[in-house]
């Protein structure tokens, strides 16, 4: 009897390490099909174990050359990271920019950002993640509440997974919610922390090792959210099977950057917000790393994540009418801001400074920016931000 339960024991073990070795077998032969290659423990440049970040976690191990072209700013990225982007769209994450809110975590893995005063003087940010991003998971937050505009420019990338907690609802002009219903957005590609919750959405008190009031205290991460958005038939295609690059408008991009003769002298840039200085911007050129370091409020502009200053390939300033809602809201502070029509732009990169002009032609156009000539600009690859000033704001260069 001994003997009959050894052997059944032995049998079982053997078909249980059988069916394991299976398994790994086959998620490694998938990932290395797809070119994502993961490694236990991932390592750094010199060989050594990487320091683990719980904000901005490693999913895979970049390696192969850079040879994919990021459809959002130009940027170029390995097939490995390619293989992941490309079956999910972009996601615009309200993340805001109040003092109680700095250092931000995830600005710095976003591929393009959107700065506008929300309200009382006080900027927020739309930030698209989709290539950067691919590679980490990476904490986002303070995650804030929508606004009608904002949803103008989300809307350029053809029903993008647009991120909030709550927003404006007043009837009128800026009710962002009743628009974003009118949209069919609202329970779709529409992400409001408000139909999601937990564990997608989380509050975090300590972020900053300090406590905060509640408003500054929503968080997400880049995975939890593209997961919910697949879950709801939202990946790179949509429940009709549209795939969302068939009718998105990328901007033009230059083949290569300014050689050092080609350079420009203009060394920093700043710019206001309102009467505020706690949101006055600077940015500072690198001549030798052809790069912009942001500043803000006077200090140095940081993510938490990483602990680096943000920086961005190229700058602009958009330049647009502003005015109050007078929706019946109390203390009138809902603004709207002239997204469609045409205006003025300060373009800024290669130490170079561009005075030409934006244009919208409607709520789903792209915003084209051009030069004085009116040829449409082109962008280096990499990160794009973009600061959208009341008209006759001084910007200094």
């Amino acid at each position: 009897m001994t003997t009959a339960k050894s052997k059944l024991l032995l049998i079982l073990l053997s078909l249980g390490v059988y069916l394991l070795s299976a398994g790994i077998a086959y998620a490694v032969f998938t990932a290395s099909n797809s070119g994502i290659i993961f490694t236990s423990p991932l390592t750094d440049t010199a060989n050594n174990p990487a320091e683990v970040n719980n904000n901005r976690k490693v999913l895979i191990e970049i390696t192969g050359s850079k040879s994919e072209v990021c459809p959002l700013n130009g940027a170029k990225f390995t097939k490995a990271e390619k293989n992941i982007w490309e079956i999910r769209r972009p996601l615009a994450v309200m993340i805001e920019n109040h003092l109680e809110a700095r250092p931000q975590s995830g600005l710095s893995d976003a591929d393009i950002i959107y700065e506008v005063v929300a309200e009382g003087g006080i900027t927020r940010f739309m930030a698209l993640y989709y290539c950067q991003a691919a590679a980490y998971e990476t904490t986002l937050g303070p995650v804030r509440s929508a606004r009608t505009y904002y949803i103008d420019w989300a809307s350029e990338y053809n029903l993008p997974l647009y991120v909030h907690v709550g927003g404006a609802n007043t009837p009128g002009p800026a009710n962002a919610l009743g628009q974003l219903e009118s949209y069919d957005w609202s329970g779709a590609n529409d992400l409001n922390q408000f139909s999601i919750g937990y564990p997608t959405f989380w509050r975090d008190y300590e972020r900053l090792g300090r406590t905060v009031a509640t408003e500054h205290t929503m968080y997400s991460t880049t995975e939890k959210l593209w997961a919910i958005a697949a879950k709801r038939g939202f990946t790179n295609l949509d429940p009709d099977q549209n795939n969302w690059l068939d009718d998105f408008t990328p901007w033009k991009f230059a083949q290569d950057e300014a050689g050092a003769g080609n350079q420009g002298a203009v060394q920093t840039i700043s710019y206001p917000f309102w009467e505020y200085a706690d949101y006055d911007v600077g940015w500072q050129y690198d001549k030798d790393k052809n790069i912009y370091t942001r500043s803000n409020g006077g200090q140095p502009h940081q993510d938490l994540n990483t602990g680096q200053p943000l920086t961005a390939i190229n700058l602009v300033v958009q330049l647009a009418t502003e005015r109050n809602a007078n929706d019946g809201y109390e203390g009138n502070v809902h603004l709207l801001y002239g997204t469609i029509g045409k205006g003025k732009a300060y373009i800024f990169k290669d130490g170079q400074a561009i005075e030409g002009s934006w244009a919208k032609a409607k709520r789903l156009s792209r915003t084209i920016f051009s030069d004085a000539q009116g040829k449409e600009i082109l962008f280096n690859p990499g990160k794009i931000w973009i600061s959208v000033l009341p008209v006759g704001t001084k910007v200094t260069y």
